[in-house]
């Protein structure tokens, strides 16, 4: 039986020793900005926001703003500012070649920090590793929360949870039996402190995959609540309908992602509107195959060149691209993929809560989600939110993070054009600011060696 893994203790003390102090956030008045605040609402123009420390003081009109907000100003006419973009579902990568479920080798830990600084560089404030080696993500997780990694905000599962067999079990705590089992989901609990655990329900048997393991119904709704009783949020791996309303039924709090085997019927349509459960889009996983299959020149584009090492990109865009031609699997999603689209369009319609995620390792397959969510049918306003405040409400940090509101966490993007005629534009960035502090993207390290500063302006760094 698999055991879960148990890390040392963190020394804080030692690493703040040996890296530099994180830069300390300051007070800002951005003034004159049309502000887009995450909840779906229409921009707000000449808008002045407050910041002091990592928080926001202020959102008020400037006419209305006066002179008596203390901080540095910033003179933002012409700029629209918005929430820093989330990811609720990734995998962190630890190597360049392979899957994350590919367990030999030593984990290159240079590779995962270049990973989160593309995050942070594409705008990405918030993400959430949904099943990783639990010796690669969660001493990031320690780092970043020590401030001493320039990363996003790290929400982890650590290793997910599931039953032998089933899917993802190689970066899984295995559960064949709750009550026999019970030490094993205890530990996870005390040694890798889930912010939001991950099971998987899903026996595939769908496109190339030949059939596998299903948990256990009663065994699922088991979990969800043991998880549930010691205050952690559940998500649960499903690819269907039918499993999708199974795992609602026994209580798990959110899904990781789509319906994407088929069409949605009408009444999942309604159920998802009524249950309002939260679910991870995770349409680029799937359309990343055939996107480098026939257009390889997408990583040509500035933030993918920051976000990869010019090697990888050839790599990719020669043996990878070769890869991906050859395999089924790559039409099968390129088929279903607009299945998919039309199911996420659905749900939203009809009142559902979808969130962005992306199932990658890249800042830029951030907007890359949100381009293929607009060509879904869903308006930029509503992507936005998607890509904010949902992702806020999917972690239940609703009351935090995700949207720009006089209490919350300064996690801002200002733009240098309008991302609601555009979504593009939500590549337009003039600075990205967590916690207060305007990031230098300059010192981010990025796969792609060094970046020039975007703004000359006033910074907290």
């Amino acid at each position: 039986m698999r055991r879960t893994l148990r890390l040392p203790a963190l020394s804080i003390a030692a690493l703040a020793a040996t890296l530099p102090l994180p830069a300390l956030a300051g007070q800002y008045v951005i003034e004159h900005v049309t502000l887009i605040d995450g909840t779906g609402a229409p921009a707000r123009p000449d808008m002045t926001v407050a910041v002091d420390g990592d928080r926001i003081t202020a959102v008020i009109p400037s006419g209305i703003a006066g002179t008596d907000l203390a901080g540095v100003r910033i003179d933002a006419r012409g700029k629209y500012l918005m929430p820093g973009l989330m990811d609720v579902h990734i995998h962190l990568r630890s190597r360049l070649t392979g899957s994350i479920l590919d367990t030999g080798g030593k984990p290159d830990m240079t590779v995962a920090r270049q990973a989160l600084a593309s995050y942070l560089f594409d705008g990405v404030t918030t993400v959430f590793d949904a099943g990783n080696k639990a010796d690669v993500i969660l001493p990031l997780r320690n780092e970043e929360r020590a401030g001493t990694l320039a990363s996003p905000r790290i929400f982890a599962t650590g290793n997910l949870i599931t039953y032998p067999g089933s899917h993802g079990d190689a970066l899984a705590v295995r559960i064949s039996d709750f009550e026999k089992d019970k030490a094993l989901v205890d530990a996870h609990i005390a040694d890798q402190k889930p912010d939001l655990v991950k099971f998987t329900y899903d026996e595939e048997g769908w496109g190339a995959r030949p059939m596998i393991t299903l948990m256990p119904l009663a065994e699922l709704q088991k979990l969800t609540q043991y998880y549930n009783q010691h205050g952690i949020r559940t998500t649960v791996h499903v690819s269907n309908e039918k499993r999708a309303e199974e795992a609602m039924s026994v209580g798990v709090d959110t899904l990781a992602h789509p319906v994407i085997q088929g069409p949605v019927s009408d009444d999942f349509v309604r159920l998802m509107g009524a249950k309002k459960t939260p679910f991870a889009t995770t349409l680029t996983i799937g359309e990343n195959y055939a996107r480098l299959a026939e257009h390889p020149e997408y990583l040509d584009q500035p933030d993918y060149v920051a976000s990869f090492s010019a090697r990888e990109r050839e790599y990719l865009q020669t043996t990878t691209r070769a890869e991906y031609q050859a395999r089924s699997w790559t039409w099968w999603m390129k088929l279903m993929t607009p299945i998919c689209m039309e199911n996420i369009r659905k749900v939203v319609a009809g009142g559902g809560v979808a969130a962005l995620g992306t199932d990658q390792s890249s800042g830029p397959a951030v907007h890359r989600e949100m381009e293929l969510l607009v060509k879904s049918g869903i308006p930029a306003a509503q992507v936005i939110r998607i890509a904010t405040l949902n992702g806020a409400i999917f972690l239940g940090k609703e009351d935090q993070l995700g949207s720009v509101e006089a209490g919350k966490l300064a996690d801002l993007l200002l733009l240098d054009a309008d991302p609601l005629t555009d979504i593009d534009n939500a590549r337009r960035i003039t600075w990205v600011m967590k916690g207060g502090v305007i990031v230098d993207e300059s010192k981010l390290a990025l796969a792609g060696g060094a970046q020039p500063r975007r703004y000359a302006g006033p910074r907290s760094n």
